[in-house]
């Protein structure tokens, strides 16, 4: 069960960061961030790994986009 629910949060996160991606609407991603870190917490400790690993890759994947737009844009 708590892998299905750090399933769901991952992908409402992913979205929140592929929205983010647009051009002066990367401080969404600053809203993906902790969405993904609370996916990665129930996604440890749910005894699957697909949760947790989708939420890692959402967490890489804004930081490196906060990263490279100097954290705001």
């Amino acid at each position: 069960m708590l892998n299905i629910l750090s399933i769901l949060v991952g992908i409402v996160a992913l979205v929140v960061g592929l929205v983010g991606l647009v051009p002066l609407l990367g401080w969404l991603n600053w809203l993906a961030l902790p969405m993904a870190v609370v996916g990665t917490a129930l996604g440890v400790l749910s005894g699957q790994k697909t949760g947790r690993n989708l939420n890692i890759l959402v967490i890489l994947f804004g930081g490196v986009r906060l990263f490279l737009g100097g954290g705001i844009l």
